[in-house]
């Protein structure tokens, strides 16, 4: 699966990237290295990379606003933040900013290649999903979204939602994994001009679990990463 995969390792400390494309390249990776910001948009815009490990600090700039940009050039990149960094707020940022795993050094090799497959797992099966869908219809393993319809089916059984429901749950579904704060779910599923507050995003998270969830006291479909917001996991309707 991974022979054709490209990751891009961008880290300024030589023994830790040594280790990293050792690693990377013994599980059958294709890998190229940078050492800076600038190095690593170049290389972005010259070549189309499943995965990025990205350290926040870098000589030239923040990998923050790196991850930013590089999410920029390309939405279905995976990336995987690895920084000395152990700011819980570094973290949430980096969620926030579209980054799909966050790893602090020091870290084990056998820890790293984990997050690497379970990031990887994920782009196949985005890529997978997404194959050959008419732009109305948006199909999730046993999850189907019909945008001309507004009718919303899961494992065979439809789903009768509000329309804010199913904006929500729409939004959320085309963006699989990435996490969204409540103040960015308002702005984009409500508008900024909404006059509502955040709780009301809590308010239609919970409807949207009551009638998706099997058990909603434990969502799996819509799922809380806790001090950050929610994320759509397609692995549970798979």
């Amino acid at each position: 699966m991974h022979n054709k995969s490209m990751v891009l390792v961008v880290e300024d400390d030589a023994d830790i990237a040594a280790l990293l494309i050792q690693s990377l390249k013994q599980a059958g990776f294709e890998v190229c290295h940078s050492v800076s910001c600038h190095q690593a948009l170049v290389l972005a815009r010259q070549q189309r990379f499943s995965l990025v490990t990205l350290d926040l600090s870098l000589p030239d700039g923040d990998g923050l606003d790196l991850c930013r940009h590089l999410k920029d050039l390309n939405p279905e990149l995976a990336i995987l933040m690895v920084s000395a960094r152990h700011s819980e707020t570094d973290m949430i940022v980096g969620l926030e900013l579209g980054a799909d795993d966050y790893i602090s050094k020091p870290f084990s090799l056998r820890e790293f290649q984990a997050r690497v497959r379970s990031l990887m797992r994920r782009v196949e099966l985005l890529k997978n999903s997404s194959v050959n869908q008419p732009a109305n219809m948006l199909r999730v393993g046993t999850l189907v979204i019909d945008k001309s319809t507004h009718r919303v089916v899961l494992e065979g059984a439809a789903i009768d939602l509000t329309a804010t429901e199913f904006e929500l749950l729409e939004f959320l579904a085309r963006q699989p994994y990435r996490v969204f704060s409540r103040s960015q779910l308002l702005a984009s599923v409500w508008g900024y001009q909404h006059s509502g507050y955040e709780h009301t995003v809590n308010s239609h998270i919970n409807r949207l679990r009551n009638k998706l969830e099997k058990d909603p006291a434990q969502p799996k479909i819509v799922e809380t990463i806790w001090g950050v917001g929610y994320r759509f996991n397609p692995e549970t309707v798979a």
